[in-house]
């Protein structure tokens, strides 16, 4: 992959009731080319519409694909990769770090009546995912707008080392200083 592609990362931090959103666009070749913030809320469903409204923000359409850490944010706040691949019209990936059974036990637990009946709904409709080897560490994607043998080649074009793609490890970092400083004042 060329070292002037940019991704995307949008990675959460979270306190009570509000998750702090960070996206980071990063090249290939890691530098890291600008940052937009925003939020959502805890237990809500909030989460698509703002990564969707933080991607028009950052206004930057040499960012080809979107990455996103997980599929559940802010408690199971369910993102809905489809309505952001229609929204942004570049490839979305989800990246997860540990291997699992899903989330419908855990929505179950979690929610009833129309909360569950709508999580439940949006988690069924996304992709299924995907194990990629890096580096001796699985990582597990789902991705909409591209096929999955791309989704693996961006996914090892954005990790230098070990298991979390560069976009998502600066994104994380971002969104954590911001809570940092939000606590501290």
């Amino acid at each position: 992959m060329k070292s002037g592609v940019r991704a995307l990362g949008v990675a959460e931090s979270y306190r009570a009731d509000t998750s702090t959103l960070a996206g980071a666009v990063v090249r290939a070749d890691r530098v890291v080319d600008g940052f937009v913030f925003g939020q959502c809320t805890v237990g809500a469903s909030d989460a698509t519409a703002s990564v969707i409204e933080m991607i028009e923000r950052v206004d930057r359409p040499d960012v080809r694909y979107v990455m996103l850490a997980g599929i559940a944010p802010a408690w199971y706040n369910v993102l809905d990769l489809r309505r952001i691949n229609e929204a942004v019209e570049r490839p979305v990936l989800s990246v997860s770090f540990e291997d699992s059974d899903g989330l419908e036990s855990a929505l179950r637990a979690a929610f009833d009546g129309e909360a569950l009946a709508e999580r439940l709904a949006t988690y069924r409709d996304q992709p299924e995912r995907r194990a990629v080897e890096l580096d001796g560490e699985a990582v597990y994607v789902r991705a909409v707008g591209c096929s999955d043998g791309e989704a693996e080649r961006v996914i090892r074009a954005f990790t230098p080392e070990g298991g979390r793609p560069e976009p998502l490890r600066v994104a994380r970092e971002a969104a954590r200083a911001v809570e940092t400083v939000r606590r501290e004042s």
